[in-house]
């Protein structure tokens, strides 16, 4: 009984080897540079933004992150951890773009909201109602005192 279970072992170790025997999924998901969302390269050590997979542009050595299986079918080919679903049902974007900020869903349910939980402005930040689209709650604080205005009470270059 012994032997059967040492043949039954390299049988399957084998079957592993050659891929006939599926294999358990990869779990790809890391945390990138800045603390962003990220996708874990086939090496194992390389981790890029969520925004780098499916950009045309091969980030992974061995090309992985724009293979047609992951890319095929946008936003539906991506694994559910890469995606952040705007509040207009037909708008999504890249997980890393959730909290950055920017306006990026166009309704700034990425910034604002329960479906968001972004965290208050940053210290790089000055919060305020923006007058420009691009923001929603906060301007970069190098805009302060640029003799432009960017929040509606004009804070930014009174205040801030």
């Amino acid at each position: 009984s012994v032997m059967a279970l040492l043949v039954i072992m390299a049988a399957v170790g084998v079957g592993v080897a050659l891929g006939l025997l599926p294999r358990a999924p990869v779990n790809r998901s890391c945390t990138a540079p800045s603390n962003r969302t990220g996708f874990l390269c086939d090496d194992r050590v390389t981790c890029i933004p969520a925004s780098w997979v499916c950009d045309r542009a091969s980030n992974c050595r061995n090309g992985e992150d724009e293979q047609e299986k992951l890319c095929g079918d946008l936003p539906h080919s991506l694994p559910g951890y890469l995606v952040f679903l705007c509040s207009n049902p037909r708008s999504w974007i890249y997980a890393d773009q959730r909290c950055n900020g920017m306006n990026d869903c166009g309704d700034c349910s990425d910034e604002l909201g329960s479906l968001a939980s972004c965290p208050p402005c940053g210290w790089e930040w000055w919060s305020c109602i923006p007058v420009h689209y691009e923001y929603c709650s906060c301007i970069p604080r190098r805009l302060c005192r640029d003799g432009i205005q960017h929040c509606l009470g004009w804070s930014d270059e009174y205040v801030c």
